[in-house]
């Protein structure tokens, strides 16, 4: 005879079980909404050069992790501690395929914070927005960082080199007559966005530019195309290069006795290491632009902002160099990260981390120029418009003039 009491038990006991297996599978699915954050921590992740040719830019990193570290020691965000997860991708694309791999399948980060270079993030950005990974502030200008249609996961943060390209056109047609420009350019959207820019810029006087010679960022160096342009009888020289071959550029225009209104961009204008690496009574009359209050200005010393800079940089990252823009450049950035963690809310999410983003109107950036504040929304995920004209004295960078973009 059966025991309809067993059978009863067996019911209850398979019952039990199938509740505990949809309770494990309800735990799984919200711990997969909520990559990256636990009870205690905030994981973002986060490719830089530590080595290879653009390692100079390693210190953006660094000093954002810095910046972190500082939150952390006041409380974190939300009660919990942000942890970036750094990988050394060498400023080549196959290598920053396989670290941000790393970090999204292996680590499981919130976000992809601060990816540095344009080679690099075009090569993961497809690949994340797919995963609906959000691509926060891409240390870069191209413009493909800022087309939320295409790339609703990405955001950039610099002002975009085509904008960039068409404040140099500007000021070469309000300054100097009969320009004949010669365009040294990184072989990449880095390279290319400032010369379109440039030549948008120029309109029907386009034809100014009488030679544009592109590098790879495996050259060697770029002694041979400079003579070239030289050659061409260039009077403004625009070299549109990263750091390393920003300081060669200096080094073999000198060596060359030629005298060209010189532009560098904003990405490779750092007092140190470039100008300080190539020489700075080489460098004294170099043009370029920024939108970070550059720490060498003696304007800015007794600002609180900077003031609050300087005793993050001696408490958090004292091994960074103080003449460095790309310091301050990165604590922004860092700073803006931390605004929009918190405004995500105490449960964040990736969807809302972008929400968060997306809402951001007029903030003010630590270290910023006046009148230069970041706003995102859906249809533009560009924060930063304006820029500032500026010559070096040998010493520092002087303003020229106000703020300009491109309107």
């Amino acid at each position: 005879m059966k025991n309809p009491a067993g059978a009863f038990s067996k019911k209850l006991a398979r019952a039990g079980l199938a509740a505990s297996l949809m309770l494990a599978m309800a735990a799984g699915a919200g711990a997969a909404e909520t990559h990256g954050v636990t009870d205690t921590e905030i994981k973002l992740g986060n490719t830089a050069p530590y080595s290879g040719p653009a390692s100079a830019y390693g210190t953006i990193a660094r000093a954002a992790i810095a910046y972190f570290d500082m939150v952390n020691a006041r409380g974190g965000v939300h009660g919990r501690k942000v942890r970036i997860i750094s990988l050394d991708d060498a400023f080549t694309p196959p290598k920053a395929i396989e670290q941000t791999r790393k970090l999204v399948e292996g680590e499981d980060v919130l976000a992809i914070f601060l990816p540095i270079g344009t080679p690099t993030s075009s090569a993961t950005q497809a690949w994340l927005n797919g995963k609906k990974v959000p691509q926060v502030f891409v240390s870069s200008g191209a413009s493909r960082w800022n087309q939320p249609k295409k790339f609703p996961w990405t955001f950039a943060w610099n002002v975009d080199y085509p904008t960039e390209g068409k404040i140099y056109a500007k000021y070469i047609l309000e300054n100097i007559k009969d320009p004949k420009i010669g365009v040294l350019y990184q072989n990449d959207d880095y390279g290319k966005d400032i010369l379109q820019g440039l030549r948008e810029g120029l309109g029907d006087k386009k034809t100014a530019i009488v030679e544009a010679i592109a590098y790879e960022l495996s050259d060697a160096t770029v002694d041979s195309q400079i003579s070239r342009l030289r050659s061409a009888g260039a009077n403004v020289f625009i070299s549109a290069t990263t750091p390393k071959f920003a300081a060669q550029s200096i080094r073999a225009v000198d060596a060359l006795g030629w005298k060209p209104v010189f532009i560098l961009p904003s990405v490779s204008n750092s007092v140190d290491p470039v100008l300080t690496g190539a020489g700075l009574d080489k460098s004294v009359g170099i043009i370029s632009t920024s939108y970070v209050k550059q720490p060498t200005d003696p304007q800015w010393k007794d600002s609180p902002d900077y003031k609050a800079w300087v005793a993050f940089m001696d408490k958090y990252y004292p091994s960074g160099a103080k003449n460095d823009w790309l310091n301050p450049y990165a604590y922004g950035m860092a700073y803006a990260m931390e605004q929009a963690l918190l405004r995500a809310g105490p449960k964040p999410t990736r969807e809302n981390l972008v929400a968060a983003l997306e809402g951001i109107r007029n903030m003010e950036i630590p270290m910023l120029l006046p009148g230069v504040t970041a706003t995102i929304t859906p249809d533009d995920h560009g924060p930063l418009k304006a820029m500032q004209m500026m010559r070096f004295n040998g010493k520092s960078w002087e303003a020229i003039g106000g703020l300009v973009s491109a309107r």
